[in-house]
């Protein structure tokens, strides 16, 4: 099997999977227990959470451990808007989060909050000048993608965020996409919160976690929580977390050598595309925009991406038709109307996302296939 579908799921390190293995044989105990087991989960999971905080320059209070990207989505924006005064009850987004973020919408005004979803200009960036007006006297929290799990494309945080500093607005960004594969600072970004997930960097699925500096004054969607100082509930996942941690210092660690490979087959498939005449094409150009490098959104001219999608299962290459929490799901894609694409148009979509273990071959019998699909049955017939 060729796996070319890392934006959805990377298959776990095996550095990471003997760490989770170790962890559930030789530290069992409950991490909120008093007698040494319990002691010995609750130092790793402070060992853990400290190595995290180092890793995107924040500060180890500010960690909380969850089951994932969706849940440190919901969990952040929930407990940052319970924790704001009554003045302050307004939230901005953008039509391109993940559905996370999109679908709990509809239950955040329901409690009360006004939302303002905001477009982003015809490249898929959110400028300042989008952003400053949709600003009110009542905003007390914005969020935004670091980078779209189809597009790739990058937001310029650390542009947007002074915006929002000035005027005690706080800043939430969906890193899920970007951790361990863009060098990340929050503090040089100027991001009050952000949502991780492990396994996009080779950990365990079910494993996640949120980061809320300090200064942000977040309050408990469940009343009496305790764990993870009352942010969510439920026994913490030990383990998972060492494996996740131990997967994510690897994919720091070779951040420099996977950005060169990522780059180099990026590249590579559309020069031979082009070459071997394919009608491949990237939805956003590189020269325009920042584009995360293990991402590559294509729209494949006359075809429809879910037809090619599955003739590429069928000699055993893995590839997707967009986000995976919405596989299945036929409705316009809001990231790829958001830059422009018609309903058709989104339909040709394809995204080809990169791990490290790809390698020019397996691009290479990809575009063997695409190569033989240009004389098969067009969309509409």
């Amino acid at each position: 099997m060729i796996y070319l579908d890392y934006a959805a799921a990377a298959p776990m390190d095996e550095r990471a999977i003997r760490m989770l293995n170790e962890l559930n044989r030789e530290v069992y105990g409950n991490s909120s227990s008093l007698h040494d087991a319990g002691g010995r989960a609750a130092y790793i999971l402070e060992y853990c959470r400290e190595k995290l905080a180092n890793m995107i320059g924040g500060v180890t209070e500010g960690v909380y451990f969850t089951s994932g990207g969706s849940e440190s989505n919901l969990l952040s924006l929930q407990s940052i808007l319970n924790g704001l005064p009554d003045c302050k009850k307004h939230l901005i987004t953008t039509t391109m989060e993940h559905a996370s973020i999109r679908n709990a919408i509809p239950y955040l005004e329901q409690l009360g909050y006004r939302v303002t979803l905001i477009e982003p200009n015809e490249r898929g960036i959110i400028t300042k000048e989008i952003l400053e007006a949709s600003l009110e006297s009542d905003t007390g929290l914005v969020s935004i993608q670091h980078a779209n799990s189809e597009t790739g494309i990058v937001q310029p945080l650390a542009e947007l965020s002074p915006l929002l500093s000035t005027r005690g607005i706080f800043l939430h960004s969906d890193m899920v996409q970007t951790f361990g594969k863009l060098p990340i600072d929050i503090r040089k970004l100027g991001v009050d919160a952000c949502s991780l997930s492990s396994h996009k960097v080779h950990g365990p699925k079910g494993v996640g976690a949120a980061y809320l500096h300090p200064h942000v004054p977040w309050q408990p969607i469940l009343p009496g929580t305790r764990h993870e100082r009352g942010f969510r509930a439920g026994t913490v996942n030990v383990p998972g977390i060492g494996a996740f941690i131990t997967a994510a210092e690897l994919c720091v660690e070779e951040l420099a050598q996977r950005t060169a490979h990522f780059r180099s087959l990026r590249s590579y498939l559309f020069t031979q595309a082009e070459h071997l005449h394919i009608p491949l094409v990237c939805v956003m150009s590189e020269k325009n925009v920042d584009i995360v490098p293990h991402i590559a959104g294509c729209l494949f001219d006359g075809m429809e991406g879910q037809y090619v999608m599955l003739e590429c299962n069928r000699i055993g290459i893995c590839i997707s038709t967009g986000t995976a929490c919405t596989a299945g799901h036929h409705e316009h894609s809001p990231s790829l109307a958001a830059i422009g694409l018609s309903k058709e148009d989104a339909l040709r979509f394809i995204r080809i996302s990169f791990g490290r273990s790809t390698t020019i071959e397996h691009l290479d019998r990809m575009l063997t296939l695409l190569a033989s699909l240009k004389g098969a049955k067009p969309i509409g017939e």
